[in-house]
């Protein structure tokens, strides 16, 4: 196995984890204990799911995409100690924005949130004219300054890396139209201000006759290891029934992201639990966030089920490197 080190982590002792079952040999493997956040923990939720989760203050931070029972799509924060029992904030973020135009919030979801130099952001896709990738910060989960939209529309899955590479900030999206896409690869972009983005690179498409053959979209902020840039990401099938998300794993060059090193040909995760395979939109995991404890390596990933609920899994960081080197 290879001797592989996550970099620029934190040490995280409370970081929830299970052990992999007895008997399995799965290199990513699910909390016995899910959904970790029902449709209806508000009143008004018809669906929690595709939502961020990060470590806060010695304990942890989200940003969730709840819709209501209107139908709405909407971003709440929450908290938790222990990163399983959660309080949600039943009122949506009201983000502050100097711009009325770009402040002018017609809806939001599919949110991740990184931590850079201290500040938390917040991406998430945010509707101006179609859909693009609206951007906020903050300090302390309370204010949130929402500042421009980073790409044109249409754009989605925008997926800050957790530090600046060569001076600029770094960031994953799938380019799209104005629907529910067909199509889709994973590109790059640079920032120096995180307003003006630009040196856009291709990272990866789509694979033919395989469970990422339609398209392909960024998920967590990929993880810094010895190894260079651990990226989980979504594939999709169109299968004779719609859409099937599964969730894979990739290697990207540590100076130059852009450049794929390793690409697992199997998935790691893909739908086959009850609320994976039934909800609001059938056979769907989506993973948006993963949490990282440097010191054993162990990382917990947060995904949406079925577009109905969020779930967890779990993976060791030198087995996704070598799962990701042996199946490229």
């Amino acid at each position: 196995m290879t001797s592989v080190r996550i970099l620029n982590e934190k040490s995280i002792p409370n970081l929830p984890w299970q052990n992999r079952p007895a008997g399995s040999a799965d290199v990513v493997w699910r909390y016995d204990q899910n959904p970790v956040i029902p449709r209806d923990i508000l009143p008004n939720s018809n669906s929690v799911f595709n939502s961020a989760v990060i470590p806060y203050r010695s304990e942890f931070a989200g940003v969730f995409r709840i819709d209501d029972t209107t139908r709405k799509m909407q971003l709440h924060r929450g908290f938790s100690k222990d990163g399983l029992d959660w309080d949600i904030d039943s009122n949506p973020i009201r983000f502050q924005c100097d711009d009325p135009e770009i402040g002018n919030f017609i809806y939001g979801y599919d949110p991740r949130v990184v931590e850079i130099e201290g500040r938390y952001y917040v991406m998430w896709c945010n509707y101006y004219h179609g859909a693009t990738i609206g951007m906020a910060w903050t300090d302390d989960f309370q204010t949130f300054h929402q500042i421009e939209n980073a790409l044109l529309p249409f754009n989605r899955n925008g997926v800050l890396f957790p530090r600046k590479i060569n001076g600029n900030f770094v960031m994953l999206s799938r380019p799209s139209d104005s629907g529910h896409t067909p199509f889709g690869d994973v590109y790059l972009s640079h920032s120096p201000d995180l307003v003006h983005w630009g040196k856009h690179r291709w990272v990866m498409g789509p694979v033919g006759n395989s469970w990422q053959y339609t398209k392909v979209g960024g998920g967590p902020s990929p993880i810094e290891t010895s190894e260079g840039w651990l990226m989980i990401y979504h594939g999709v099938l169109q299968s004779c029934n719609g859409f099937v998300y599964s969730a894979g794993a990739a290697l990207l060059d540590p100076d130059e992201p852009w450049k794929v090193i390793g690409r697992a040909r199997p998935y790691i995760l893909n739908p086959r639990e009850l609320y994976e395979c039934v909800g609001d939109v059938p056979n769907v995991v989506f993973p948006c966030a993963s949490v990282c404890d440097a010191d054993t390596g162990r990382i917990a990933i947060y995904y949406g089920a079925a577009d109905t609920v969020v779930a967890l899994a779990f993976a060791k960081v030198d087995e996704l490197v070598d799962f990701v080197r042996e199946n490229s």
